[in-house]
């Protein structure tokens, strides 16, 4: 056997999976987004998490996505590389008007109900992340097309309710199967 085959088999048969990065990186960008939007801590705003949206949003689930798809799954790879794109795209568009902020946001909640019907049958955490997701970025876009403050901060607490599901899912993936046994319970 040669050298590339070896390898290429011995990748995808060790069961490297970057599911658990990608929701990781998903529960902390949602996380931040939401608390940030919030108002919740002083002197912040939705600005303050451009920065963490691009880097942990945006690059580090653009390559989990590329990393899930290399090994045949289409729907977290899709999930994640169409997710890093949106989190590396709202990163650099803060100088959008109220319209365009509004329709970009209503068009990726389109990405995210599509996301929530395909993982629907992935059990409780999957719907509530991007069920939760979906529902943030309407909610957002409604909040952006009429100017309404307190909207885009109920917005936040959403995004940062369905964070809290990503990180929990991840967290207990990892958990779990590091200690071989059920640390913390997942449906």
């Amino acid at each position: 056997m040669s050298n590339d085959a070896t390898g290429a088999t011995n990748a995808r048969s060790t069961g490297a999976d970057a599911g658990n990065l990608g929701y990781l990186a998903l529960g902390l960008t949602l996380l931040a987004y939401g608390l940030l939007s919030t108002g919740v801590l002083k002197g912040t705003g939705i600005g303050d998490a451009a920065h963490l949206a691009h880097v942990v949003g945006g690059i580090t689930l653009f390559v989990a996505g590329l990393w899930q798809l290399r090994g045949g799954d289409g729907f977290t790879g899709t999930a994640f590389t169409s997710l890093g794109a949106f989190w590396a795209t709202w990163s650099v568009t803060g100088g959008a008007s109220k319209n365009a902020a509004g329709l970009f946001l209503l068009l990726w909640a389109l990405l995210a109900l599509s996301l929530t019907a395909a993982g629907w049958g992935a059990g409780l955490f999957s719907r509530a992340v991007y069920g939760l997701f979906t529902l943030s970025l309407i909610l957002s876009a409604i909040a952006a097309f009429g100017n309404y403050s307190g909207l885009a901060k109920f917005a936040g607490w959403v995004a940062a309710v369905s964070g809290l599901a990503a990180w929990y899912w991840a967290t207990s993936r990892l958990s779990n199967g590091a200690w071989g046994r059920i640390a913390l319970p997942v449906k």
